[in-house]
């Protein structure tokens, strides 16, 4: 959100005493540098918070539950032994966060190396024989009622059981892909939709191929175990890069999101994920990086970037070493992800050098310049569509993007301004604005992007502890977009996101659709840097705080936090009945409200009504939003049930009931709305020079094609559309625009 420079200030003012920190030993231990982040974190959230909790022992507790919970989510490491020590410092926390105690801390970190190194042992052991599926026994994988195992005999059944349901599973997938070619094929697809469209090429030539041979039971179930033991050795191999650091991080993040769940430590690596996310920018080469054994494997390369115009470097590629300009090469095989990405990025115009290993085996040195590297799924981007004789524009906003360190950089109130004025040359009648799934960010955006649609006026009110409320307007008379505007909601809709929804619902600029209520976040957060509080440290980088210190409100007054946005034309959701929402948090804010700011509701809404009736009614009585109600009440039905048979056979029966009802929703997925969307005329020139963007783009208008939500927010815009446009059949022609 926001970086508020008055809250800011006023922590630096207030910090006089942590410049006394000054640790000058290079060779300081951990723990002294943990001790100083304990202080620094508690000294920022009491003096930055909106309403700090109050560190007693039910805070004490609910970090202990939180921790241990975080540490052993599916209770495969910690014996009930090892809880019971635990538990003697569950009131204890909060005294030992005061007086920067790491008891606590190093007790349960020592236990959970040790408990991690034991389960190696222990899985390599169960899966180096074959399992019996004809024996009668059970699994339950509600691990939150789960107990502990009370001793080593009975975690290793633990681990036996766990392993052997996801051994089961893959075994009984990979018997239908080996059934008989006349009616394998599709059983085998249809309860196979995991299956890249290469995998299943490689599957459909297998069971066309006359001269392929099934492979038996026997090698179909050791395969299952070679194949869980690669997982389990990588998932191990993952959490043996993390360092001590990493766990430590988890541990205050316990103690932070007892303030609120926004409240978060980001550690340097973090904080830097954090800036990118929001900047949608970063300096290096332009490559996504993946763990694969002990190598680092190029996954995908950024478009636009160095390493994508240089050609030279390509996805599968395995880097050896990488050296920075004509300086040593350090071998990076078996070093941890995060060490190699710090290696491979660097400051535009210097050169990193990388020793790779094609694909083809061949080994080759690839120098790179590094330049500025724009992630390209960041940032807002439309599409046409023509519905009825009429052109409408969709436009998708992944996040309220901003660069905090560059005002003349990109951000999304820009972009979406550039979006709406291509879309009005490109002669649209009417624009859907989607913010399905976008979770925020900065908040002045917000106030630019509905600026947009109104003349002027107030966008959202903000208010600091102890302090009047502020009132953030849109100051500029100028509306880019006066026409019909539909705002696509969903749960999953947050923060700015409800803001922008709000505004426009208590202007009645616009109509929203979507979800029954968005996600429900209304609070603000501020990013602050750890380290303008301590003088001449040689900690290293300390990170930074992401803290709570505003909420904000609608225009009329009322507090989205828990509520969210309600969708004026509420759509069915396959997942509206789980609880995903702010509300479902355990220690989230409190909803309330505060007086309305003064705003004059738009005039030309004379058909918002009609418009919103004819919505529910189609909606009401479509049989493809009937299934998909249908599905989110059996999706809630099953997410109860948590007890699965390891016998083969029962677990067959049990399989093929839920793949018998889930064929019954397959016209969900299937689901096509015969719209055909294309890209702009700037962006179809991007696409002709660059196949990866092309190639993104031809996806996204597919799942536009088969998006029923997105159909329905073109027939809103119909049904807004002016007197003044009648939609006309004329013989012989196709349908046409006529003036009345």
């Amino acid at each position: 959100m926001k970086r508020n420079y008055k809250i800011l200030i006023a922590v630096v003012c207030l910090s006089a005493t942590l410049f006394a920190f000054n640790i000058n030993s290079k060779k300081s231990i951990d723990p002294e540098r943990d001790k100083l982040l304990l202080e620094l974190l508690t000294f920022v959230i009491e003096k930055g918070h909106y309403n700090p909790a109050v560190v007693d022992d039910n805070f004490s507790k609910g970090v202990y539950k939180d921790y241990i919970a975080a540490l052993d989510p599916s209770k495969r490491f910690f014996l009930q032994s090892d809880i019971n020590e635990f538990s003697k410092f569950e009131l204890e926390l909060d005294d030992q966060l005061i007086n920067k105690d790491l008891t606590f801390f190093n007790l349960t970190y020592d236990r959970l190396m040790l408990r991690m190194e034991e389960s190696k042992k222990i899985f390599k052991d169960i899966l180096s024989k074959p399992f019996d599926y004809s024996v009668e026994e059970d699994f339950n994988v509600d691990y939150d009622k789960a107990p502990y195992a009370k001793n080593s005999a009975e975690l290793k059944e633990k681990w036996r059981k766990q392993i052997k349901l996801s051994t089961l599973s893959s075994f009984t997938d990979k018997q239908k892909l080996e059934a008989d070619r006349k009616g394998g094929k599709e059983a085998a697809f249809n309860t196979n939709s995991s299956l890249t469209d290469k995998q299943k090429e490689e599957e459909d030539k297998k069971l066309n191929d006359p001269n392929y041979v099934p492979k038996s039971d026997a090698v179909l179930e050791k395969e299952t175990r070679e194949s869980s033991l690669n997982s389990l050795n990588e998932s191990f191999g993952f959490m043996n890069d993390l360092k001590r650091d990493d766990w430590f991080t988890l541990y205050i993040n316990s103690i932070m999101s007892r303030f609120d769940p926004h409240t978060t430590y980001f550690a340097p690596e973090e904080k830097e994920r954090f800036d990118v996310s929001m900047s949608g920018k970063l300096e290096g080469i332009g490559a996504r990086l993946q763990k694969k054994n002990d190598y680092t494997e190029i996954s995908e390369l950024i478009s636009g970037g160095p390493a994508w115009r240089g050609k030279q470097l390509e996805a599968g590629d395995l880097v050896m070493k990488v050296a920075q300009g004509n300086g040593v090469p350090v071998d990076v095989v078996g070093m941890r992800l995060d060490d190699v990405v710090k290696k491979i990025k660097g400051p535009k115009g210097s050169e990193v050098r990388l020793t790779v290993k094609k694909v083809d085996g061949t080994i080759q040195v690839i120098s790179i310049i590094r330049d500025i590297v724009e992630i390209e799924e960041t940032y807002a981007k439309s599409s046409v569509v023509e519905k009825n004789g009429v052109k409408y524009g969709v436009i998708y906003l992944p996040k309220f993007y901003i660069d905090f360190e560059n005002k003349d950089g990109r951000d999304a109130g820009k972009d979406i301004a550039l979006e709406v004025d291509r879309l009005k040359k490109a002669g649209v009648k009417g624009i859907a604005l989607d913010v399905r799934d976008d979770g925020g960010g900065s908040l002045s955006t917000v106030v630019d992007i509905a600026g947009l649609f109104i003349e002027q006026g107030p966008i959202v009110q903000i208010k600091s502890a102890g302090k009047k409320k502020e009132i953030l307007y849109d100051t500029d008379k100028k509306i880019e977009w006066d026409g019909p505007l539909v705002i696509m909601v969903n749960e999953f809709s947050a923060s700015a996101s409800e803001i922008l929804a709000a505004a426009i619902q208590d202007y009645k600029r616009g109509i929203i659709i979507g979800s029954k209520q968005t996600y429900g976040k209304g609070t603000v957060q501020n990013v602050i840097d750890l380290n303008q509080f301590v003088r001449n440290s040689s900690a290293g980088d300390l990170g930074a705080l992401k803290t709570t210190t505003q909420k904000f409100y609608r225009i009329n007054g009322g507090s989205t936090q828990l509520e969210g946005v309600s969708s004026d034309v509420v759509m069915p959701d396959r997942y509206a009945y789980l609880k995903m929402g702010e509300r479902d948090e355990e220690n989230a804010m409190p909803w309330d409200k505060i007086d309305p700011a003064p705003y004059a509701v738009w005039t030309n809404t004379s058909k918002f009504d009609q418009a919103i009736d004819n919505s529910k009614k189609r909606i009401e009585n479509n049989a493809q939003f009937k299934l998909i109600e249908e599905n989110a009440k059996w999706i809630d039905s099953r997410s109860n049930e948590n007890n699965y048979s390891l016998n083969i056979d029962k677990f067959k029966i049990a399989q093929n009931q839920i793949e018998e009802t889930a064929k019954k929703f397959r016209p969900i997925v299937d689901y096509k709305n015969n719209l055909k969307f294309t890209s702009l005329p700037y962006e179809l020139e991007g696409i002709s020079k660059d196949p990866v963007l092309k190639e993104k783009r031809e996806r996204w208008h597919e799942s536009l094609a088969k998006d029923i939500y997105v159909e329905e927010a073109l027939n809103i815009l119909d049904d807004l559309q002016p007197k003044s446009i009648v939609k006309t059949n004329i013989p012989g022609d196709k349908k046409k625009l006529v003036k009345s």
